[in-house]
């Protein structure tokens, strides 16, 4: 798979899908196209800027567009993806690759990423439990 790296920001582009799968073609593309509008020298600002405007212009989730974003090779700091993907990916991971809800393969390549570059390997378990839940009627 061929890959656009820039060292400096430790990112790595996603590159176009190779299959005629319309629906990865869209994100890529709405992707692409707004990452050159974002304006901010920050490249994990622009990625989040990015993957939060093509969900919603096309009716996603941003946990699912920053999902198929990485099984087309995106890999980038953890700051640079949606919580609600991070939540996702921190449960998976926690998981072994032959239970349910285990990590794809580019999930454990991603997570090798974030070793790689040093993000936190502990951040799975430092997650915020309220007390009292939103809906809590008194």
């Amino acid at each position: 798979m061929d890959t656009f790296i820039c060292d400096t920001d430790h990112v790595i582009l996603p590159v176009p899908p190779e299959t005629g799968d319309t629906e990865m073609d869209r994100v890529y593309e709405r992707f692409v196209r707004h990452m050159r509008c974002v304006p901010n020298s920050r490249l994990s600002i622009k990625i989040l800027s990015s993957i939060q405007f093509t969900a919603d212009l096309l009716g996603y989730s941003d946990a699912h567009v920053a999902k198929l974003l990485m099984d087309l090779g995106l890999r980038a700091p953890r700051s640079a993806f949606p919580a609600e993907f991070l939540r996702f990916a921190d449960q998976a991971l926690m998981r072994s690759g032959w239970d349910v809800g285990g990590p794809s393969e580019s999930l454990l390549d991603l997570k090798r990423f974030w070793d790689r570059i040093g993000e936190d390997r502990f951040s799975a378990f430092k997650v915020d439990y309220p007390l009292l839940s939103e809906h809590a009627v008194f």
